[in-house]
């Protein structure tokens, strides 16, 4: 779209291949007419015509130039003032052992030359067992989905220094490998079957035999409960290591999904089992394999469409199963005593049930106390998400922990010998994350007062805590730190990045609210140009979101997209975002309030918010474009249609365009089924809004995702060239949802780039 004079600063292209050359906001002069010209450098000395650096694409998604510190990889020992960390040393992959307090290193665990006297022979990854006297390691990992993968596992005795293959290799690799409690064994699957293997004998036994590849699963999630439940583990210890819990879930009733995979002369299939909404699921079982008797029990539990979680309580008396009816609008919580198991198997008694008129998150947030006789669990039964107590009998009062116009967001733990539960909160506000621990009497404590967003790891006795602060506008800083949430000692400051940042003259993201049509204060944030002048017209880019459980307005640091949206405003691009109705961390009816109508209020309010950034005197109201990634895809091509007269330009990236193609358990958690909801997903589906665009739109999709399928993508563009619709379709081939690997990223934002230039 060409510009305008007079309302928009005159934006100039000299297009090249490499894309070096940038548009920047004359900031020297600051112009009454904020004039944006073209500059094209290629070194120093061009760049030294402007008081800070200028960013690109290759700075961001290339160069490791903005790489921060971290803090990762640090895993408690049992005593809670140690804990080890997975790192590299001329003896290959080590193992090495630190004191909290001091951060000094105390000990070398193992190491890649101790235990396979080969340096070069790395680790993925390790466990202790529970008395920490082995390790389980794996190596030559190969993902699968969002967190499973293959590997091949080793056993090393800390001990004795013997190291020894799982199992036989060369009858395939392994997943989801685990120690028993006492140390003794270690149950894993391979080929969809679980196997335990006796460490001292080497004896393997497999426990089931009928696993097959998009038929029966043993011991491990079909692909929308780890994508939806976002768990991918399958076997369950109890506590004394006498039982073997296990998932057993037959897919042969679930329909095949197959995306062609090239890179080869002839293109391969990859099929696997996705359930899409209105579509029949996995049939999900739990079993019972009893270790001393070698009995396999069934798990006898009401008819129920989900077994989002298997858990232990704290023996074997306390099996735990949560499950869910399928509109995920009932959960009920059922506890069954492995030890009085007869013939017909292990009898489960529901000791507690919620239901309500919407959905049911599932979450972590259980847990037991007072010697198994309680748990601890998060509700929004008053409206917020709050912890209480409940007796784990079924009988008694429930007690009502935390309570305020808040969310509880996430349970980090228990402190068993304080009595205390830690976890973080909205409490000073949806757009801030807060730690807090509370006690059994409900007391409850913030920790910190700063304004941002905290989270924490907690060492295994609760002494210690790795505190990590952020903000909008600052790199996370992270701290030790004891109970009462005192500073033992600073770990990393990211100053190194701080200056860097600095250099590159980074605008200050400034938070506000407007009011939508509807009368809903609604959080956003909003980046200005260097050079600001509330004298000019500036063109606006929408960066959003605005799904369930997702908030794009959050005081915390972004990353990547930080830079991204800096590069944008250098570009002379005020750059805004908004969390819409439906969008979490204020409460039940705030997030709720999109039920059997996703996307219909969330658009409302992004138009809203276009006609309020329209509004100000320093926008340029004909040049407000919009973008966003999956669910944002889905909202910016719902912007572009049913708000075609407020967004100039879209860029929508791994788009659901129709409810129909999506899987069942995030679907009709928000939409209930096609059959029951017909006008939900037909209202709201963009495709069926084509002949409504009147901008330039950039979609683009990966042909191999496996979360929102090119499909979704491949209905849009039918449904855009039947409505007789100019747009621009970029396909990226084998790439999944997240669009990465090798020189693509940068390619997207390049492309991307370019046409936020040409049509924003």
């Amino acid at each position: 779209m060409p510009a305008n004079e007079g309302q928009l600063p005159i934006l100039l292209h000299s297009k090249s291949n490499n894309m070096k050359n940038i548009c920047v906001t004359d900031i020297m002069k600051r112009s009454a007419c904020a004039v944006i010209f073209a500059l094209s450098f290629n070194g120093a000395a061009d760049a030294q015509d402007f008081p800070f650096q200028l960013l690109s694409n290759d700075l961001i998604w290339s160069s490791g130039e903005f790489r921060g510190e971290y803090v990762s990889g640090v895993r408690s020992m049992n005593d809670g003032k140690h804990y080890t960390s997975l790192e590299r040393s001329e003896s290959g992959s080590s193992i090495v052992k630190y004191a909290y307090r001091t951060g000094e290193a105390v000990d070398t665990i193992a190491t890649s030359l101790q235990v396979f006297q080969d340096a070069g022979k790395g680790f993925n990854g390790y466990e202790f067992s529970a008395d920490e006297s082995n390790l389980l390691i794996t190596t030559e990992t190969e993902g699968i989905y969002r967190h499973s993968f293959f590997a091949n596992y080793y056993t090393h005795n800390l001990e004795t220094g013997i190291t020894r293959p799982l199992s036989d290799f060369e009858t395939g690799k392994q997943r989801l490998a685990a120690f028993s409690p006492d140390a003794k064994q270690v149950a894993f699957v391979r080929d969809n079957n679980v196997f335990i293997v006796d460490l001292e004998s080497g004896l393997e036994t497999q426990v089931t035999t009928d696993g097959e590849r998009n038929k029966i699963i043993n011991g491990a999630t079909d692909w929308v409960y780890e994508e939806e439940f976002g768990k991918d583990n399958g076997i369950f210890w109890s506590p004394d290591g006498k039982f073997l819990a296990f998932y057993r879930f037959d897919e042969s009733g679930v329909k095949e999904f197959s995306m062609p995979m090239y890179g080869q002369l002839y293109p391969e299939p990859y099929t696997f089992k996705y359930p899409k909404a209105g579509e029949d699921n996995a049939k999900v079982n739990v079993f019972v394999f009893n270790t001393e008797t070698g009995r396999t029990l069934s798990v006898l539990n009401s008819e129920t469409e989900y077994i989002p979680r298997v858990k232990w309580g704290v023996n074997s008396e306390q099996l735990v199963l949560m499950t869910m009816n399928r509109h995920q609008s009932e959960m009920g919580i059922l506890i069954g005593d492995c030890t009085a198991a007869n013939a017909a198997g292990v009898m489960m008694k529901e000791v507690w049930t919620e239901s309500c008129n919407t959905y049911i998150d599932i979450t972590d947030d259980i847990r037991f106390v007072n010697a198994g006789k309680a748990f601890i669990l998060t509700s929004e039964r008053d409206g917020y998400n709050h912890l209480y107590q409940f007796n784990a009998d079924g009988k008694g009062n429930d007690v009502q922990l935390t309570s305020g116009e808040w969310d509880v967001l996430e349970v980090q733990g228990f402190d068993e010998k304080r009595k205390e539960i830690y976890f973080s909160c909205s409490q000073k506000g949806a757009t801030q994350t807060h730690l807090a621990r509370v006690n059994l009497k409900g007391k409850m404590t913030i920790l910190q007062d700063e304004s941002g967003t905290h989270s924490a790891r907690f060492s295994d006795s609760f002494d210690y805590y790795i505190h990590t602060h952020q903000n909008a506008n600052t790199p996370p800083n992270y701290t030790l730190r004891n109970r009462t949430g005192e500073v033992v000692r600073v770990l990393k400051t990211n100053q190194s990045l701080k200056d860097k940042v600095a250099a590159y003259n980074m605008q200050p993201k400034t938070f506000f609210t407007f009011t939508n049509d509807a009368g809903v204060d609604l959080n956003c944030w909003m980046i200005k140009p260097p050079g600001f002048d509330p004298n000019n017209s500036y063109p606006v880019y929408v960066a959003i979101y605005g799904g369930p459980g997702v908030n794009t307005v959050e005081d915390s640091w972004g990353g990547a997209n930080y830079y991204w949206h800096q590069l944008l405003a250098q570009r002379g691009f005020i750059v805004a975002s908004c969390d819409p109705r439906g969008t979490p961390k204020r409460g039940r009816t705030f997030e709720h309030s999109t039920y059997k109508e996703l996307g219909k209020l969330e658009t409302e309010d992004f138009i809203d918010f276009g006609e309020h950034l329209g509004g100000l005197e320093y926008v340029d109201a004909d040049h407000i474009g919009i973008q966003g990634w999956s669910y944002g895809g889905f909202m910016t091509l719902l912007s572009m249609t049913k708000g075609a007269e407020v967004f100039s330009a879209g860029i929508s990236v791994a788009p659901v365009t129709n409810w129909r193609y999506y899987d069942t358990i995030y679907t009709e958690r928000f939409m209930q089924t096609p059959s029951e909801n017909a006008r939900g997903y037909d209202d709201n589906s963009p495709v069926n809004h084509a002949e409504k665009l009147e901008g330039p739109l950039l979609l683009v999709h990966g042909s191999a995702d496996d979360n929102v399928h090119y499909q979704n993508s491949m209905e849009m563009v039918n449904a855009l060239v039947a409505a007789g619709k100019d747009f621009d379709f970029f396909v990226y081939p084998d790439r999944n949802h997240g669009i990465y690997g090798g020189n693509t990223r940068l390619h997207l934002y390049n492309m991307m780039l370019d046409f936020v230039d040409e049509n924003f």
